[in-house]
């Protein structure tokens, strides 16, 4: 069995972060496992509290990881302090990690923000340029860029300086109001559309983290980068089609949509 870790933030509702996943690992056939980076109180509405981990305690997470069960690949989402940064680049470095996949979590869905400046340099200088491809939305782009992003050809320029930039596959995705769900993959001075189906779904909570987990899923099982990322979208879009309802504001998706079978039932009310 294939092997994916997840280096991210705990999301107590479930719906994003660590717990999807580990949701989104599982249903895409490999075993997953986590290195946290910090505790979030949140739910569908909001982010009330942050908890970082000491980067000692999130090193001691990852040696025990690469010495034991060797990831075939690694997923980055929320990492809100320059020194666990640092710290997290240290590692992957050191085991010579590969298939390395960053979400640039920098907003929640929300709204909060989730990473300080400091943070933003040191995973410029630090995790871009080891990544295999990073999965930016359209507000992280705009960060990393530099520039602001209006049009499909904004879209390009800005995946082209990135990607230019830090050397890395870039995947900027679509939505906040410009073009649905049609992602850019830039790479090696080329790009490349993937067009998505534009699913009537408020309850996007989580959806950074599952593509980006998904792609490393696929990336560990040997697919290459554009084969990942169709499949990955073909699964983001069955997790917002089941049209899971859960939760006061913008809910989670069903990661689990396509597993059915005897353990998933329900008990039977009696008559």
């Amino acid at each position: 069995m294939r092997t994916a870790l997840t280096i991210a933030g705990s999301d107590s509702s479930g719906g994003a972060g660590i717990q999807a996943d580990i949701k989104t690992m599982i249903s895409n056939g490999v075993y997953a496992m986590s290195a946290i980076t910090a505790l979030t109180a949140q739910n569908t509405t909001g982010v009330t509290g942050i908890m970082e981990v000491t980067p000692e305690f999130l090193e001691d997470q990852m040696d025990n990881i690469f010495t034991d069960i060797y990831p075939n690949a690694v997923k980055i989402g929320m990492v809100s302090s320059d020194a666990l940064i640092n710290k997290i680049a240290d590692k992957l470095e050191e085991y010579k990690a590969k298939n390395i996949v960053v979400d640039p979590v920098m907003v929640a869905t929300s709204g909060a923000k989730l990473i300080c400046d400091e943070a933003v340099d040191a995973l410029k200088k630090r995790l871009l340029p080891i990544a295999t491809v990073l999965t930016p939305n359209i507000p992280e782009a705009e960060v990393l860029s530099g520039m602001e992003i209006h049009t499909e050809e904004d879209m390009i320029k800005a995946a082209e300086k990135i990607g230019t930039e830090y050397h890395c596959a870039v995947l900027c995705k679509g939505g906040h109001q410009l073009n649905d769900a049609n992602d850019l993959l830039w790479r090696d001075g080329e790009y490349k559309w993937f067009y998505g189906e534009r699913i009537d779904n408020p309850n996007t909570h989580g959806t950074g983290c599952t593509l980006s987990s998904a792609i490393a899923s696929n990336l560990a099982k040997g697919y290459d980068l554009d084969t990942s990322v169709e499949r990955a979208k073909k699964y983001i879009s069955g997790a917002l089609a089941a049209m899971l309802d859960l939760g006061k504001g913008s809910g989670p998706m069903n990661h689990g949509f396509a597993i059915k079978n005897e353990y998933t039932e329900c008990a039977k009310e009696e008559a």
